[in-house]
């Protein structure tokens, strides 16, 4: 037992380096970033409030978290990746991720969206819809704020919804409880 209270009895030095290293290994490529994809193959379509909730309502999830954001809300893009890792970790269990852009140029949302991976269709809010109404639809008790994220369950009744930005181990939590009340997948 060395003074680290770890059993090196019989390894040698390299063998414990090389155990070392592969530790190293394996724990940096769980932080590697997401790929990304080429801007052009990202899917962006503008969207009233009404377009998204009825993505939101769409069969085949098990839960539907909604992530309103945008590329200059320093929160949002901080948020980001555990919202992308959140989704690639989860799909196979039934979760959808619909990421809401408030960003007035689709073409800069699409350039962060490819950055990150997203290969997945995404949303700009429409400027034809004013902005209380588009907040309205969602939830009245939501201020406004980014970024805020709401959780549908798999019959597209909302569950939980919150502003500010969170960190991965909260997003799974909330999104286990909502995958745990979920009995049968619904068919597409």
């Amino acid at each position: 037992m060395n003074r680290f209270g770890v059993c090196v009895c019989g390894m040698r030095m390299g063998q414990i380096f090389m155990w070392f290293g592969m530790a190293m290994s394996l724990l940096l490529a769980g932080c590697a970033k997401a790929p990304t994809v080429p801007p052009e193959h990202v899917q962006i379509h503008t969207a009233t409030a009404a377009e998204v909730l009825r993505a939101v309502r769409e069969p085949g999830a098990r839960a539907v978290l909604v992530n309103m954001w945008a590329t200059w809300c320093g929160p949002c893009r901080e948020e980001f990746p555990d919202l992308v890792r959140l989704q690639r970790n989860y799909r196979a269990r039934g979760l959808k991720i619909v990421f809401v852009s408030w960003d007035t140029d689709t073409e800069v949302a699409r350039r962060f969206l490819a950055a990150q991976g997203v290969d997945y269709p995404s949303f700009v809010k429409s400027g034809a819809e004013r902005d209380p109404q588009f907040i309205d639809a969602f939830d009245p008790r939501w201020s406004g704020a980014m970024p805020t994220t709401f959780l549908y369950d798999g019959q597209g009744r909302l569950q939980d919804f919150w502003e500010g930005k969170q960190i991965y181990k909260i997003l799974e939590q909330k999104l286990a409880d909502t995958l745990s009340k979920q009995t049968d997948r619904r068919i597409p």
